[in-house]
């Protein structure tokens, strides 16, 4: 019995320290005023717009992310530059199976699996960033690890998260007016804003 005690007493301290550590902090997004804004570009001319997104990002005890998880509804896809009929023809074919192939992947999803201090600068990065975040964004049922220098701004109870990057759509399966020889053809790459206003979850 006196040999069980110390052994118990081991028990019961790893379990009280466990219980100290501080749990993370989870932000929810602001559906309402959060959005990824896009622009996709042929060489002669562009277009640009928007989705939505829910999801949330965890955070240590110092503030820090160190996960978040992000779902991007297709069906939400907005363009700013036309106006209809021409606007509602551009959003009919981007939804189809030429593009998103809303039916079959209603859904895009991010993923963060790392992030570190922004420290090398990038170009195009967003003036201010202070994060290097890496994850995993699955669309038209493939994923394929991206990394990009965002801002992240903390307030009271809520965070800003701001990004500018570039995504080569082909690696997702997105071939359509790839030939540069082609009447039409759009730039594999495409401008990504990030603009997500997140709010504490209440404790």
């Amino acid at each position: 019995m006196k040999k069980l005690l110390p052994i118990a007493f081991l028990l019961l301290s790893m379990t009280a320290c466990k219980k100290n550590n501080p749990k993370d902090i989870i932000y929810n997004v602001n559906g309402t005023t959060s959005k990824v804004e896009w622009k996709g570009s042929a060489p002669d001319h562009f277009h640009i717009g928007s989705f939505k997104l829910t999801g949330s990002l965890n955070t240590n005890s110092k503030g820090v992310i160190n996960s978040g998880e992000f779902n991007i509804p297709i069906s939400s896809i907005e363009n700013y530059d036309l106006e209809n009929p021409q606007k509602q023809v551009l959003l009919d074919d981007l939804l189809s199976d030429h593009f998103f192939n809303v039916l079959v992947h209603p859904n895009a999803k991010f993923r963060i699996t790392e992030v570190r201090a922004y420290t090398t600068a990038v170009e195009g990065a967003i003036e201010g960033a202070n994060y290097m975040i890496t994850g995993d964004f699955s669309m038209l049922g493939k994923t394929n690890t991206i990394t990009f220098p965002a801002k992240v701004n903390s307030a009271a109870e809520s965070l800003i998260t701001e990004a500018k990057f570039k995504i080569d759509r082909t690696k997702w399966g997105m071939n359509i007016y790839t030939d540069p020889a082609a009447q039409l053809y759009i730039l594999p790459d495409v401008n990504i804003s990030l603009n997500i206003h997140s709010s504490k979850t209440p404790d």
